[in-house]
């Protein structure tokens, strides 16, 4: 099986840490290594690293190299411009089909927290022997822990199997980021799970799925590939005189591609026999905002800190600042404070996830450069 990291995201629940042009994968958000560092090095201990690609946004090549240094070109992916998960993901799928088009493939951000490194790659294993025996999409479900508005929900059936101590379920459908009181059901009801985004799947299958619940994107994709394809850069050379032409030619067809998460572009919409999930109980967690970074690394009562602090009467509460400025807080709780050096943001821990509300302020009142 394949492994593609998914490294193409802003992160802007997480600014002003995360930036355009220095997102969360590239910083040392929970230890001492990079998020994207330590994906990587998690993947090796299942993939050879000839079976890993990294998938990025353009602009961002510069920190890839600087933290993979010696991957081959021909093992990343940049998208011509950014367009959410939906196009990405395609695109990887229409040029790995031309490779390789029913070698499974898995789809793994790169900003997740695991805690049972372990389990996860045996739940990996798992997918992978799925995919080869059912032809289904394989999907990792987590049980959810709180009713959060920026994940997505996947609702399971049926017990299907259990391999190895990991469960296998039937699929009963997905609901993308419901809002607040109907994630609260969910998380009453009990047969929902968090969606963790780690599809696993085979190119041709993937292109095949885009095609049918998204035509206009599955017709641009093909549209690509054709254009990818070694016989139709050939002819476009005879035709042109430049290869060159080529890459502007599939700039210009990505361009057109909805900005669409895969999840609302097929996931949705997907027949529910095509789909089995597999429930990971590995200790994850989507480090996508501040409160679930703090409930995920916090012990207890206590704060969590980078960088110097120190505080009085002050419990609960996230505090990161550059090592050389000392914060100190006092007699505030539950609240995250985040000192870049060119940006300051204070706010109540359970109103983190409006940070992503505070970005889009940012730019409409034109302060781009702290973006």
């Amino acid at each position: 099986m394949n492994a593609v990291i998914l490294a193409g995201g802003v992160g802007m629940r997480l600014w002003p840490m995360s930036r355009s042009k220095k997102p969360k994968q590239f910083f040392n958000v929970i230890g001492n290594e990079p998020l994207i560092r330590d994906t990587y090095r998690r993947l090796l201990r299942f993939f050879p690293a000839e079976k890993i690609f990294l998938s990025i946004s353009p602009g961002f090549e510069a920190h890839l190299h600087e933290h993979f240094p010696d991957i081959p070109a021909d093992h990343i992916f940049i998208e011509p411009e950014k367009r959410d998960t939906g196009p990405a993901m395609g695109y990887v799928a229409a040029l790995l089909e031309l490779q390789d088009p029913d070698e499974p493939l898995v789809f793994i951000p790169a900003d997740h927290y695991i805690g049972d490194e372990e389990l996860f790659l045996r739940c990996l294993a798992v997918g992978e022997k799925l995919v080869r025996e059912t032809g289904k999409l394989v999907d990792i479900g987590i049980k959810p822990t709180f009713p959060s508005t920026v994940l997505g929900y996947t609702k399971i059936a049926e017990r299907i199997r259990t391999e190895g101590g990991i469960e296998v379920f039937a699929f009963a459908g997905h609901r993308e980021k419901p809002p607040y009181e109907t994630a609260k059901k969910f998380l009453e009801d009990g047969s929902y799970l968090w969606h963790a985004n780690y599809y696993m799947w085979t190119p041709r299958r993937f292109l095949e799925a885009i095609g049918r619940y998204h035509p206009e994107a599955g017709k641009i994709l093909r549209a690509i590939q054709s254009l990818c394809h070694s016989e139709g850069a050939e002819r476009l050379k005879n035709l042109e005189g430049s290869f060159a032409g080529a890459q502007d030619d599939i700039s210009s067809l990505y361009s057109a591609l909805p900005k669409i998460s895969f999840d609302y572009a097929v996931t949705e919409k997907m027949n529910v026999e095509d789909v089995l999930i597999i429930r990971g109980d590995f200790g994850w967690s989507d480090i996508g905002t501040w409160d679930t970074l703090y409930d995920r690394l916090a012990d207890g009562e206590k704060n969590l800190v980078k960088g110097q602090c120190v505080t009085i009467d002050t419990n609960g509460s996230l505090i990161y600042g550059p090592a050389d400025k000392l914060i100190t807080v006092v007699g505030l709780d539950n609240i995250v404070v985040v000192d870049t050096g060119d940006a300051l943001l204070v706010c109540r821990r359970d109103e983190a996830q409006r940070v992503k509300d505070l970005v889009v302020l940012l730019t409409q009142e034109g302060h781009d450069r702290y973006l």
